[in-house]
């Protein structure tokens, strides 16, 4: 009886560790299948966004009755559902991945989570299948504080990501191009000095080979 409680016990632990580790960040086989391209390189993304509760597109969005010959549409999304168009194009140019990389306030410095998702994209970025290709790491922050400071917080973050890259998993620097985009192309729209933990994020995109 007592070890059949301990063996219950060891279950439930490790069922809780697993739905933990499935609401957190991608695996590396994860990051793999969103930042594997499919076809060509033109066209939207497909990777794994974080998704923002839907709502409904605004009246005035609504397409207005076609006179005319039928055409074919693709489905609308959810206008919270997608990311906020950027300033840098290369933002669409190709598969991406958004993956949630925690620094302390104010600095670039990496801390343990950071380490364990960086090691996984580490993991999926030397793959032989995605070892060919050149990625664009981009930082980016919610809109708490200067816009300036925040740029320039980002570029660092972004850059400690592609120093960890390399010295870990011997990545070819050439490779990657840290990017730090502050409060443009907000996952999630708020105002000015909302704290949002999902615009504070790494975005992670295959620009080719």
């Amino acid at each position: 009886m007592v070890l059949s409680r301990i063996l219950l016990a060891s279950s439930l632990t490790l069922g809780i560790a697993a739905a933990a580790q499935a609401q957190g960040n991608p695996s590396a086989d994860q990051i793999i299948n969103s930042l594997r391209p499919s076809g060509g390189m033109l066209g939207g993304t497909r990777g794994i966004r974080p998704v923002a509760p839907s709502a409904p597109p605004p009246a005035s969005e609504a397409a207005p009755a076609s006179t005319g010959p039928a055409r074919v549409t693709r489905p609308s999304m959810p206008r919270a559902a997608v990311a906020a168009p950027s300033a840098a194009p290369a933002s669409d140019a190709g598969p991406s991945v958004n993956l949630s990389v925690q620094f302390p306030t104010n600095s670039a410095e990496l801390t343990p989570a950071a380490v364990t998702t960086l090691t996984a994209l580490g993991q999926a970025l030397s793959s032989n299948t995605l070892g060919t290709y050149r990625f664009r790491i981009e930082g980016h922050t919610d809109t708490v504080g200067a816009a300036d400071a925040n740029k320039t917080l980002s570029e660092r973050r972004a850059q400690a990501v592609v120093t960890f890259l390399a010295s870990r998993f011997h990545i070819d620097p050439v490779r990657l191009d840290a990017v730090g985009m502050g409060e443009e192309g907000l996952l999630v729209q708020t105002p000015p000095n909302t704290a949002e933990s999902r615009n504070r994020r790494v975005q992670v995109i295959n620009l080719g080979s």
